[in-house]
């Protein structure tokens, strides 16, 4: 809906609240007409019911608003002596218009000076709870937001396994625009795995379904800072289509912030020209420099004349290196005792079997356990993801004879990379455009050879009708020559370069779909998607900051040494009381 119409809904609800409830506001002592006046009879209400005016705050808050309407309509029924538990439920399930009976139907009588204290244990249990989940909805929805890293897409700077704390103040708060959804939740609700919102996402009615009509426009709180190039940043992925992940199902239309969340670097901010150059990130034609933090890692081969052993990609910590075994006789079930460790497996022409793994092995303990005879094998050459750091580790190891990055070369089309047009743009990972990143109010030629980059954004982002046919670009019926922004967009991309889907393959970031900064990682877990038995800990990595410069420091035990001292102060404060 736009501004027109929101206006209109409003006055809809507060005619409905004038009708159901201006009897009750009589009784109490007040002026029918007060409960027909917007926002000032929520504030007559809250005197009514004895609760603070600034509840009437959190009635106007998306999502929060979902929370207290209820709370009020209990707390209204019970002002008027319906104390039970069957009013409480009716008030609930009627979605307040239970208060329409009361009104009419029922000689009530206001009670004034009512308790507010819960009558029973479990009464003060829900109201301690109720509180609970509006207080943490309210800092989860404006202030701060857990996120866990999924993927490697950002590895070394982030791990998966990471559990940040996303700022949302940083950049200014999205106000959400899904207006019907269970608080504290995405997309999905947990264990029944169906979606926590109300929205009509089949792509054939999305555009005219009534529910869709409840979503509020793109709103965002002031903030104090930008997205600037080298941000770490926390945004609605903008091709998710999905209803849900790893799960074949058809194409679905999710509102923006129901979208699933994505974290990458920020490397092109509006109005920039980019371009990759041999797996370097130029803007306006200088090399982006990184910030001190950023661990890169790109793909490399390593060479070595007596062979590449697993140990030296071992010391240096590298990934995505496979490991061949070879057995000279493997039974099934020894093969099917392995299945967790190897990713696969073949006879050789002389009898024996290859096993292959990723970068960590079969654990010696379950070679001994099988009784298994197994020889690694050292190639010459093997492929590896290293950072700078391990490169410069690798070379300085007199066994290595060289490591050399691979580069897709210019010109050769890397595969579903943007704009997804490999006739004139056969671009890839390692050499790509230049480009240009869209700025609010500027305006660029349209024509049959720029409208791949810009028709998502025209059709999509900023809502237009779309059609190329004999060489003319049409934007809602007319031929177009020329196109001008409606907000900013944003390139993002990972830092483990050639292990990332990015802006590479689905395009621009659109100013709306920003969601926060992360700033803390409180906790890290290593071999994360192995099972939690299988968890460790990264100590190095708890309760140290993402942004900054130099080596992130560990505050955990500065944290641990405070709380005890707490505990010893307020030990010895109580006791010194009580002997007083």
């Amino acid at each position: 809906m736009d501004g027109i119409q929101w206006i209109i809904f409003i006055l809809i609800i507060q005619v409905i609240h004038f009708l159901g409830t201006w009897k009750l506001y009589v009784k109490a002592g007040r002026k029918a007409w007060e409960a027909a006046i917007p926002v000032y009879n929520g504030i007559v209400l809250m005197k009514i019911i004895n609760r603070p005016s600034w509840w009437v705050l959190l009635l106007f808050i998306p999502i929060i608003n979902l929370l207290m309407f209820p709370v009020v309509w209990v707390e209204t029924i019970r002002s008027f002596g319906k104390n039970s538990l069957v009013d409480t439920w009716l008030v609930i399930l009627t979605l307040g218009f239970y208060i329409y009976y009361i009104n009419y139907a029922e000689d009530v009588t206001y009670i004034e000076d009512r308790s507010l204290k819960p009558t029973t244990g479990l009464g003060e249990w829900v109201s301690s709870i109720v509180f609970a989940i509006v207080a943490a909805t309210f800092v989860h929805t404006y202030f701060i937001q857990p996120y866990v890293i999924p993927t490697g897409s950002l590895e070394r700077t982030l791990r998966v396994g990471d559990f940040l704390f996303v700022s949302k103040f940083h950049y200014g708060a999205r106000v959400p625009m899904t207006t019907l959804a269970a608080p504290m939740v995405h997309d999905t609700l947990p264990v029944v795995k169906t979606r926590s919102y109300l929205a009509d996402v089949n792509p054939e009615t999305h555009k005219t379904s009534w529910i869709n009509k409840l979503q509020l426009p793109y709103m965002r709180l002031p903030g104090f800072e930008k997205v600037e190039k080298n941000d770490i940043v926390v945004f609605s992925l903008p091709s998710d289509t999905l209803y849900q992940f790893f799960k074949a199902q058809k194409a679905v239309i999710k509102p923006i912030d129901k979208k699933s969340n994505y974290v990458k670097r920020c490397v092109g901010t509006p109005g920039d020209s980019l371009a990759v150059i041999d797996g370097f990130v130029y803007i306006n034609g200088e090399q982006l420099k990184l910030s001190d933090r950023a661990k890169p890692m790109y793909i490399y081969d390593i060479y070595a004349n007596n062979g590449v052993s697993s140990k030296y990609l071992e010391d240096v910590d590298a990934s995505d290196y496979v490991r061949k075994y070879i057995a000279n006789n493997i039974s099934e079930a020894q093969y099917n005792a392995l299945a967790p460790y190897i990713s696969g497996g073949r006879p050789t022409e002389d009898g024996k079997i290859e096993l292959y793994t990723r970068e960590d092995g079969i654990p010696t303990d379950v070679i001994r356990q099988l009784r298994l005879s197994l020889s690694e094998e050292k190639p010459r050459s093997r492929t590896a993801n290293l950072t700078d750091e391990m490169v410069a580790a690798l070379k300085q190891n007199p066994a290595i004879d060289s490591v050399v990055k691979t580069i897709d070369p210019k010109g050769m089309y890397g595969g579903n990379i943007f704009p997804q047009k490999p006739n004139l743009y056969p671009w890839n990972n390692d050499n790509f455009g230049p480009i240009y990143i869209p700025k609010e109010g500027a305006t660029v030629e349209i024509n049959s050879k720029t409208i791949p980059f810009y028709k998502k954004i025209i059709r999509d982002y900023e809502h237009n009708e779309v059609e190329v046919t004999g060489g003319k670009v049409l934007i809602n019926g007319s031929e177009a020559n020329s196109y001008t922004f409606k907000q900013d967009y944003y390139w993002m991309m990972g830092d483990n370069r050639d292990n990332s889907e990015d802006s590479r393959t689905w395009g621009y970031v659109p100013a709306d779909h920003i969601v926060g900064k992360p700033v803390f990682l409180w906790m890290s877990f290593d071999n994360f998607r192995q099972g939690i038995a299988n968890w460790r800990v990264r100590w190095d990595r708890v309760f140290t900051t993402v942004g900054g410069s130099g080596e992130p420091v560990s505050y955990f035990w500065y944290f641990i040494a405070l709380l005890a001292a707490w505990f010893i102060f307020d030990f010895f404060r109580k006791r010194k009381k009580k002997n007083a």
